[in-house]
């Protein structure tokens, strides 16, 4: 277990005052805080700021360079400011217990005083309050995270040699990972995460931990924590946590499949106790926009090259465009729970995906559904996977895209897409992944020396 101090709870107030976060910060001995936000590709980025700046931080004075952010600002108009959620002031577990580092979430701001478009927790706010005051709707996410945890070299370095040669719910001996698991879990447990579960995954190396539904933008927030949380304390245990969705061949990748619901005046507007089923007709189009939204959407929760290395039949991947209760062969599952539990699990995206850009992408798509009163195709309620073409042409089942040029080109056509992002983020989005494709496209590749040197 974590020998460090517990972590204070915050102040029941929901937005505590600059006074209080002080307070905590002197109680604790909070010598620096960190300064947390998120760019476009979903990487945390931080400035630490020494606690003698922190009230200049909560008074929203201290600036970054956006033009050093990638999809950011230009250079000509770099500046922007740092506005911190007071909500989210956190000390990290695992710094030292004398002269402690805090952390504070930011959103990003113009010189202005406006949130800055090319913010992606900016663009999550917007979205959600949009959704709020035009439709009453609030939006609750549970997300499901994959890792894998890796031996470093003898110089420091991440290899791909997994930590354990165990299998899916296998314990100790086999899942030598077991106490790096354990600490992350103290460790999100003392910054107030509520964990559910946690087990080896199916992947030799492969883990998971599963923490309680949140709002959406608390759960996107969760998932960012989260991703730095488990490299920290893999990295004090002489490991490497990767949220690389496929980093070995012949193995299953790793997902973030994406618990998602809608609540209106506190209740869950997904369940009906008057259907045979007990889902509702909203759900059913909010399914719907899914599924028909899906592979414009694509490219932003399976954002990177190797993503489409993962979604391939044969490794419990949702590769086919369907939907079922239970089937975990299909992309869209409603699991068997009814009542305030009711909701649909998004099988696709991976863990290196951005949070607030996922979230935001889901929303819109399965919104648009219930606009449109898009009703889904009949679930199928067979193993997808083992259906032949002609099978899966029968029952309407498409596929998500092969590449991340196919999920670029579908995101391109994306009306969807553009709206849950903003013009900003879409173009910069759009921008830079063409030219990580690019790079990829051109590369000559182990595979081709072995494949063709000596034949040709």
């Amino acid at each position: 277990m974590s020998t460090t101090m517990t972590q204070p709870r915050m102040s029941t107030s929901k937005n505590p005052s600059n006074e209080e976060i002080l307070k905590l910060a002197k109680e604790n001995d909070v010598k620096f805080v960190r300064m947390q936000f998120i760019d476009i590709y979903g990487i945390v980025k931080n400035l630490a700021i020494p606690v003698g700046q922190l009230q200049k931080a909560l008074d929203n004075e201290l600036m970054l360079d956006g033009s050093s952010v990638k999809g950011f600002q230009r250079i000509e108009k770099s500046d922007l400011y740092f506005y911190p959620d007071k909500r989210t002031f956190r000390i990290l577990p695992w710094r030292p217990s004398e002269g402690r580092v805090a952390r504070l979430v930011c959103d990003i701001y113009d010189p202005e005083g406006k949130p800055f478009p090319g913010c992606p927790r900016n663009n999550l706010k917007r979205v959600l309050a949009q959704v709020e005051k035009e439709l009453g709707y609030t939006m609750n996410v549970g997300p499901e995270c994959e890792f894998f945890l890796f031996n470093k070299d003898a110089n420091g370095n991440p290899t791909i040699d997994p930590s354990d040669v165990a299998a899916y719910f296998d314990v100790e001996p086999l899942d030598i990972g077991q106490s790096v698991r354990r600490e992350i879990i103290y460790t999100l447990e003392e910054m107030g995460f509520e964990i559910e579960a946690s087990h080896h995954e199916v992947a030799i190396g492969q883990h998971e931990i599963d923490f309680k539904y949140e709002d959406a933008l608390s759960a996107a927030d969760n998932i960012a924590t989260f991703r730095w949380v488990t490299k920290a304390v893999a990295a004090k245990h002489g490991m490497h946590a990767t949220f690389m969705p496929k980093p070995i061949f012949g193995q299953n990748g790793s997902g973030m499949h994406c618990n998602q619901s809608l609540s209106k005046d506190g209740k869950n507007i997904f369940f009906d106790p008057a259907t045979s089923d007990k889902l509702s007709r909203e759900m059913k189009w909010y399914i719907g926009g899914l599924l028909k939204h899906i592979r414009g959407i694509c490219a932003v929760t399976n954002p990177l090259v190797n993503s489409y290395k993962r979604l391939v039949p044969g490794y419990e991947a949702p590769v086919y465009i369907a939907w079922s209760p239970g089937n975990r062969s299909a992309l869209c599952r409603v699991p068997d729970k009814r009542g305030s539990s009711t909701r649909v699990e998004l099988r696709s995206p991976d863990p290196a995906a951005n949070p607030y850009l996922v979230v935001a992408c889901m929303l819109i798509a399965g919104l648009d559904g219930m606009k449109n009163k898009i009703e889904p195709p009949a679930p199928v309620n067979r193993n997808i996977y083992h259906l032949t073409p002609n099978e899966k042409a029968e029952l309407k089942v498409d596929s998500l895209p092969g590449t991340l040029e196919e999920a670029l080109r579908e995101f391109e056509k994306s009306k969807i897409a553009e709206e849950a992002l903003g013009p900003h983020i879409y173009s910069q989005f759009k921008e830079l992944k063409w030219e990580e494709w690019d790079k990829y496209r051109i590369q000559v590749t182990g595979w081709e020396e072995s494949m063709y040197l000596r034949t040709y």
